[in-house]
């Protein structure tokens, strides 16, 4: 038994079960050429201790063995739920032959003397079948979870500087090491830790990580371990064997087999069972996972992010979240910044939802009115991105005419539009004075010295002034450190 050649990442990972070593020898290395990661045994015994702690891409078998048959042992792989590329090759080929292959799940079928050329053309098409086959269960699986591709809009720079940060670690390889084949360990697995609160878009910074990086044509599988119930949860992210419980009636791979040469992206880690989290640990040390009900363990190469809304220095004090684990995946931490602290991100993006809706609904075009776009910019957003999507979806089916306006949003309170000329102002409008000769020359400014006033008429009662002009007194908060106007509000308050 030999195995031979160094995994890489995005080549094909073929067994090969050949008796005769010559051939062995040959077709090894033809495919090794092609850049395929390759192991070959000489008998079926030898393949069984294989499959239990490797996957593969393409089993390619001999027929006959010595004492077992490679025909039976294309039923055994079926069975046991082996879902890759089958390749029989023979010397004795005879139509009988072909066709059992064939019924008892074989791919395709080659008669030996074997011509490299022809066995390295067969091989691709098996692959990429397979990959292709893999790729369509995977997208069935997430379109069924509700689960869509983004792109991560926004233009601040907070944003951007986070979005530079992230492609840099994409480029991080997904394992830390590589070990040769036949060792105890797959390699350390790279793991990168997403912090944010609801809704600020970890999902989707996940999936621009992954679409950053060299693996991008490899899977990607978003794990909700929220969503998941305990009982299931290892079942559905290390496989399980045919028998492992009443229910398994067949072998499954599970969600890190499905991801494997990609990313797996598991998202509220905060919530993963505390039972759990050391089976974690030990996948992400050492590159290997056990399916349950198996005695094996199988070599994955995969990218691991994760992802919380919770503080999980809190929940180690707690004893909910184990300190290693913690340690392990927070090498590399992205943070996010929530809607509030991106500047004018939620007017961009309010805008990119309302054309996206368009042209996935067929809707009639509608804009936001200057009215909504203060609104949108002084809102507080405290469900970030999540409540802004819902409130635009909500607005674009409701709102009567071409524009969206403030109540369409669901704000009850009036808001002030920025832009000179306009008649709805608060109470204290008659006292109000813009000079737009001096350093006036946006919205931005008109709103710095409406703050100003709105604080002198308020004698710096910070909660009134963020009434009186209808601002979340967050966003005013913001905003007085953002003008950079604190000691004219301390000054204010001092008078």
């Amino acid at each position: 038994m030999a195995s031979i050649g160094r995994a890489r990442f995005g080549v094909a990972s073929i067994l090969l079960i050949e008796d005769d070593e010559t051939l062995r020898f040959a077709v090894a290395r033809a495919l090794i050429k092609e850049g395929s990661k390759v192991d070959s045994v000489e008998s079926v015994e030898q393949a069984r201790e294989h499959m239990e702690s490797d996957s593969y891409e393409l089993v390619i078998t001999d027929v006959h063995l010595g004492e077992e048959s490679g025909i039976d042992y294309i039923h055994e792989l079926r069975e046991s739920g082996y879902g890759g590329g089958i390749l029989v090759m023979t010397a004795f080929a005879t139509v009988d032959d072909a066709v059992r292959a064939m019924k008892l799940g074989a791919d395709d079928y080659l008669s030996k003397p074997v011509r490299l050329e022809e066995l390295i053309l067969v091989t691709r098409r098996l692959i990429e079948q397979y990959r292709q086959s893999k790729q369509l269960r995977l997208y069935r699986r997430l379109n069924r979870a509700g689960q869509h591709k983004k792109r991560p809009i926004g233009d601040s720079e907070s944003w951007r500087r986070m979005l530079e940060f992230a492609e840099r670690l994409a480029q991080i390889p997904i394992v830390n090491r590589v070990a040769d084949l036949g060792s105890e360990s797959g390699g350390a697995i790279t793991t990168i830790l997403i912090v944010g609160e609801t809704g600020a878009g970890k999902g989707v910074l996940a999936q621009h990580i992954h679409a950053s990086g060299s693996d991008s044509d490899q899977p990607f599988v978003h794990v909700n371990c929220t969503a998941l119930p305990a009982t299931l949860i290892e079942g559905e992210l290390f496989g399980h064997e045919k028998g492992a419980f009443t229910d398994a009636k067949e072998a499954r791979e599970g969600l890190f087999e499905m991801a494997d040469g990609g990313t797996i992206f598991l998202d509220e880690i905060g919530d993963l069972p505390l039972e759990l989290q050391g089976k974690l640990l030990t996948v992400l040390e050492q590159g290997r996972i056990r399916r349950v009900g198996s005695s094996k363990e199988r070599t994955i190469r995969v990218r691991v992010l994760a992802a919380t809304n919770r503080d999980l220095s809190q929940k180690v004090k707690e004893g909910s979240f184990r300190e290693d684990l913690l340690f392990r995946i927070n090498a590399f931490v992205v943070s996010i910044p929530s809607l509030r602290q991106r500047e004018d991100d939620a007017v961009l993006i309010a805008r990119h939802l309302l054309d996206r809706l368009r042209k996935e609904y067929g809707q009639t075009p509608v804009e936001l009115s200057p009215q909504a776009v203060h609104a949108i910019r002084t809102h507080d957003w405290p469900g970030n991105v999540r409540e802004l999507f819902n409130m635009i979806q909500r607005a674009a089916m409701l709102c009567d005419g071409h524009k969206i306006e403030p109540y369409d949003l669901g704000f009850q309170e009036p808001c002030i539009a920025l832009e000179p000329g306009t008649e709805q102002l608060p109470s204290f409008a008659g006292e109000l004075r813009f000079d737009f000769n001096h350093g006036i020359h946006s919205a931005a400014g008109v709103e710095k010295q409406l703050m100003v006033q709105a604080l002198e008429y308020t004698q710096g009662n910070v909660s009134k002034a963020a009434r009186l002009i209808g601002m979340q007194r967050s966003s005013f908060r913001y905003r007085i450190e953002r003008y950079g106007i604190e000691e004219i509000v301390q000054e204010i308050a001092q008078r």
